[in-house]
């Protein structure tokens, strides 16, 4: 029997900028494109850009319905669907409507998520997933394996292909060393995962107690408090470095010691991306995630030691199976704050910027989904 789709859901919405979260009664979006999916949410999670949405970073068109992390349920599916049909499990995806005929979306997988003519991005331009319903992009969305629940792969989403793709794009051997910059948040406790998994020594660095100790949960090998300050940072790392490095260098104060083979910047805070720079040896590579209005590097780790700089945006469609299969095979510890129901959106914004959350705050949409999930 045809699942039956309700008229009206409930919707977490974003309705003027820089004021709280409404709960509202709205349409659910059945006028489905060619390409698209109708999702029943299972589990939605809160994003940093959450907020940058809520601050009218990205100029969306209100109301908007928040969150561009989500898992669930295919209910219905567009005209010209055919890698999915209803009743398949997924974790959603941001883009919609690509142009298809671009030089992204004709280039290599792992720039296809790039294409500068899709309509919007979920949660983002285009209502998202604290909902009960998502109306999303087929072309970007992604089956899930049975090992990973709706409750892992909602945090995913974004934070779990943007931290996947950021290790990825550090392209280092199994024993190389790799520091992550804000280690110990939703994408970062992911990323040492990633890159331990993969053989990858990783310094985590943060400034938070309660991240701190997450980043040592999460099995890093070595953790550095960044209040310390960048020159004592930079000279815990190479120490750290040089104790099984082939180049170890007793001397601190000499500008081409050693560093970490390539870093990882998920932290905005100002200093971030320099401090990134500074902990990464010469000719070694800053992959830079983190959306700072600026992004503030000193010359001198550019042109005198040729630290070099590359951006990171989610992951295309294969890279995201390869996510998930990677997943499947090795496992990951998904660090959550659970809430249940779309109504407890206040108390999860309360939580987010106390400053004591570890890991990504998730809603569970849809306790059955969830439950039928675990059993």
């Amino acid at each position: 029997m045809a699942l039956q789709i309700p008229l009206t859901m409930k919707a977490v919405q974003v309705v003027d900028f820089n004021q709280p979260y409404v709960l509202a009664d709205v349409d659910v979006p059945t006028n489905l494109a060619s390409g698209d999916l109708l999702v029943k949410v299972a589990v939605a999670s809160y994003c940093h850009t959450d907020g940058m949405v809520q601050a009218g970073v990205f100029g969306t068109t209100l109301p908007c319905t928040a969150s561009h992390e989500g898992s669930g349920t295919v209910v219905s599916v567009g005209r010209n669907v055919r890698a999915f049909q209803p009743g398949d499990r997924v974790m959603i995806g941001l883009p919609t409507h690509p142009c298809g005929i671009c030089a992204d979306c004709l280039g290599p997988e792992t720039q296809r998520q790039y294409c500068r003519h899709v309509r919007g991005h979920i949660g983002i331009h285009l209502d998202g997933c604290f909902a009960q319903y998502v109306r999303l992009d087929s072309r970007f969305t992604t089956r899930l394996p049975e090992s990973v629940s709706f409750l892992d792969a909602a945090p995913l989403a974004c934070a779990g292909r943007t931290a996947w793709r950021a290790v990825q794009l550090a392209a280092l051997r199994p024993g190389q060393w790799l520091a992550i910059v804000g280690a110990g948040g939703g994408l970062g406790h992911l990323a040492v995962q990633f890159a331990r998994k993969q053989g990858l020594r990783v310094v985590g660095i943060d400034v938070r107690d309660e991240a701190l100790e997450l980043v040592c949960e999460m099995g890093a090998d070595a953790v550095l408090d960044a209040r310390l300050g960048i020159e004592a940072v930079v000279k815990a790392v190479r120490r750290t470095v040089g104790v099984d490095g082939d180049h170890a260098d007793d001397d601190d104060d000499d500008d081409d010691a050693d560093g970490v083979d390539a870093t990882i910047t998920l932290s905005d805070a100002p200093t971030a991306a320099a401090l990134g720079c500074a902990v990464t040896r010469m000719h070694g590579t800053m992959v830079q995630v983190a959306q700072p209005q600026d992004v503030c590097i000193p010359f001198r780790e550019l042109v005198f030691r040729d630290v070099r700089v590359r951006g990171s945006l989610l992951s295309s469609a294969g890279e995201s199976d390869a996510m998930v299969g990677f997943i499947a095979e090795h496992g990951l510890s998904v660090r959550t704050s659970l809430f249940h129901g779309l109504d407890k959106i206040h108390e999860l914004v309360e939580l987010v910027h106390g400053g004591k959350m570890q890991g990504k705050p998730v809603i569970i949409v849809d306790q059955e989904q969830v439950e039928n999930d675990s059993s």
